[in-house]
């Protein structure tokens, strides 16, 4: 969550204040589409072992990507 605040905090003027804000949304985009293309790849007993359907994957992804920082 620091991340994010520290995020709201850049001043956009700042060229390399801006640069690091969309470098951080480069890389939790990019963590969300691995996230969702690793638990699509999985098979429906997989998920069920891990206690999801597969309905849930985009929240899962969402949530390891963006909340969880």
């Amino acid at each position: 969550m620091a991340a994010a605040q520290q995020i709201s905090a850049v001043s956009i003027a700042s060229p390399v204040g801006f640069l690091d804000a969309l470098m951080v949304k480069f890389v939790r985009y990019r963590l969300y589409r691995k996230t969702v293309s690793e638990l699509s790849a999985l098979s429906a007993r997989d998920l069920a072992d891990l206690g999801l359907n597969r309905s849930e994957i985009q929240r899962v992804a969402y949530q390891a990507a963006y909340e969880n920082n």
